[in-house]
């Protein structure tokens, strides 16, 4: 028994019966995991915390695109889908809102609280603003800018707070931030960006048919591509011509909903559109004029692309993109999943012949659900795009009968049939240089035989008789004419073929040794295979090994030794310079006393006379006292040295262990 715990988000908004609201498209926020984001037929896009309240929603954005009165078109104010933004720099804080008519709007910045970001692409849009926006002439860039800045810091204080440190982070949390005379404006409608001044709705008069069903946001190299598919089974591939940035409505006050100290719970505000001033855009207009003026970014068109749907099978577009393969595109309707691949991007691909790499989308049929019958097709319920470990991608489906199916796609040659076709092309030409000079078969061969041509004098066939002499010579000039334009013409091809057939055979031992040095080559390859692996294990092993000493390392008593402080290190100074002159001094005075005992001992003796023998004993006690008082210093001194000794042998040990313990 499996038992599923299931939960009404914004119950009392979507399910109240007294009021008729409809959900038209539910994502999950992709730089968090607990936040829901959720457009409903009432004009509202609603992000809920589900961590916190899943009645109450967090943010809410009530979508105005055009004054209220103004617009004779309800298509333009019916929202249909809409798309979160990818990891490059303000993309991540839009989101991309489709209506009807085939407009898109973007709102920017919308975060939700303690939604989790890069440090370096937070970092990276702060710097950009103050580099591009603050230095700007324009006063309005330089307003809008400031504004930017001041809604950054206040959202990711790291920004200020490790600016002064210096301290470096990974990651980066939102605080709960909005400001409160502003509210966010409705960027759009993007227009197309062209080479001439011609107005867009001109340029997509009859492009697609019907309305606007979905949209998607893809992010593929340093392009944002986002793509628009109508009921018709049209796909609209535009790219992002410009940098998004952030525009807020001065005058428009959000509504807030805090807590007792102040903490921003929940804020809903009114996202009227900010009138552009620029519907069509030339190509060449340098971006730094543009910058930060609060102008939506324009379009750039890549391809539109007709799935051509049969009748039965015209229904809602959805789309998904492959997550190793960002150029490719699924789109899933009721005649199954068609593939659409892009070939040419204008920022990413950006080579010298640009006419050549302009390559339309190729379209593969993935899956057909829409049989060739009469009878009904069988939509998919369910749709997903899935990646392993071991860089495969996947494709899960949910049939109307309750079946899974599981496709495992191709990624590794999804994008090689540009350079396959190159490199076919460029052998081609080589051996057609290398076979020009030896021709296989010759051009009149290859043109057949003559024509015959009878003479226009010549009487017809049914007007002679066989057995006459017309006839007969008719029928002679019959044979003249074959043999001199089919049999001539099989003995030129027997000889050709009989000459040529030592080139044909050259050609193919050729074919078949540069099999072989393929081969040998694929050999090689394998075996360099075997070797890396080898030499990878042994680093593995290497690196294992020095981990583990340097673990050992670590652990060593002096290598958390710290250094002296200054007046230890003063003390130490002066306990060198006493055991380097103290004692030197102390040293030297021993051995000149031990030389003038020596000297003392080992003098001459005197002559044996009788006068002189009452001096030499009187000098000889006189020596006698000079020697035990020369004995009794030196036995003073070497006790003192001694003294002096073990007291620097103190002071060392005490040292040294105060070094270790420290």
């Amino acid at each position: 028994t499996i038992i599923c715990r299931t939960v009404s988000v914004g119950s009392e908004i979507y399910f109240n019966r007294n009021n008729f609201i409809r959900t038209l498209q539910i994502s999950w926020h992709p730089y968090s995991d607990t936040h829901l984001g959720i457009l409903s037929s009432d004009s509202v896009f609603r992000i809920f915390d589900l961590s916190v309240d899943i009645g109450q929603p967090e943010q809410e954005y009530y979508l105005q695109p055009v004054e209220p009165g103004n617009s004779s078109n309800a298509a333009a104010i019916c929202p249909v889908d809409f798309s979160f933004g990818g990891d490059h720099l303000w993309d991540k804080f839009s989101v991309f809102i489709l209506f009807s008519d085939g407009s898109s709007y973007i709102i920017c910045p919308v975060v939700p609280f303690g939604s989790v970001y890069k440090w370096e692409s937070v970092l990276e849009m702060y710097n950009d603003a103050q580099t591009f926006g603050l230095k700007s002439s324009n006063s309005k860039a330089v307003n809008n800018s400031n504004m930017a800045i001041s809604w950054l810091e206040a959202t990711f204080p790291e920004l200020v707070r490790q600016a002064g440190d210096g301290a470096q982070s990974y990651a980066v949390k939102a605080q709960p931030f909005v400001l409160l005379d502003a509210s966010v404006a409705l960027q759009g409608p993007l227009r197309k960006v062209c080479h001439n001044v011609t107005e867009d709705s001109e340029i997509q008069k009859g492009i697609c048919e019907g309305r606007a069903v979905s949209c998607l946001y893809n992010l593929v190299g340093k392009d944002s591509v986002l793509v628009t598919a109508w009921s018709g089974g049209q796909l609209k591939l535009d790219a992002l011509a410009d940098e998004i940035q952030p525009v807020w409505k001065m005058g428009i006050a959000p509504r807030l909903c805090v807590d007792s100290s102040d903490q921003i719970l929940g804020a809903a505000m009114i996202c009227e559109s900010a009138p552009s001033d620029r519907s069509v855009l030339k190509l060449d207009q340098p971006p730094h004029l543009t910058a930060w003026l609060g102008h939506p970014p324009p379009l750039l068109r890549l391809a539109i692309v007709d799935l051509a749907l049969p009748d039965k099978c015209n229904s809602l577009i959805a789309m998904m993109t492959d997550p190793l393969v960002p150029e490719r595109i699924f789109c899933v309707h009721a005649g199954g999943i068609d593939s659409i691949v892009l070939h040419f991007l204008p920022f990413t691909n950006q080579t010298s012949s640009k006419e050549e790499s302009m390559r339309t989308p190729s379209v593969l049929s993935v899956l057909s659900t829409c049989p060739g019958d009469s009878s009904s097709p069988s939509p998919l319920h369910g749709f997903l795009a899935l990646s392993d470990s071991f860089g495969s991608s996947w494709i899960v489906g949910l049939t109307s009968s309750n079946d899974c199916i599981v496709l495992q796609m191709d990624t590794w040659n999804v994008l090689l049939t540009d350079a396959v076709e190159k490199v076919t092309e460029a052998g081609t030409v080589d051996e057609l240089k290398e076979t020009d000079t030896q021709t296989i078969i010759s051009k009149e061969l290859l043109s057949g035989p003559k024509a015959v041509l009878l003479p226009p004098s010549a009487p017809s066939l049914r007007s002679v008789t066989a057995d006459s002499i017309e006839g007969r010579s008719m029928l002679h000039q019959y044979f003249k004419l074959f043999h001199e334009n089919y049999v001539e013409y099989a003995h030129k091809v027997y000889f050709e073929l009989q000459h040529h057939a030592p080139q044909l055979k050259k050609i193919i031992d050729n074919q078949h040794s540069r099999l072989r040095e393929m081969e040998q080559k694929l050999l090689e390859v394998e075996r360099k295979k075997e070797k890396i692996e080898d030499r990878i294990d042994r680093a593995v092993k290497v690196h294992s090994s020095l981990e583990e000493r340097l673990q050992n390392l670590r652990s060593l008593p002096g290598s958390h030794k710290k250094p002296l402080s200054k007046a230890e290190r003063d003390f130490k100074l002066e306990l060198d310079n006493f055991t380097g002159l103290e004692l030197d001094a102390l040293h030297s005075s021993i051995e000149a006393l031990h030389g003038r005992l020596r000297r003392h001992m080992h003098s001459p003796q005197q002559a044996d006379s009788p006068n002189r023998q009452t001096v030499r004993k009187g000098n000889k006690r006189i020596q006698e006292d000079e020697i035990s008082q020369l004995k009794s210093s030196l036995e003073k001194l070497s006790l003192i040295n001694s003294e002096n000794s073990r007291k620097v042998k103190l002071v060392e040990s005490a040292l040294r262990s105060r070094e270790i313990s420290d």
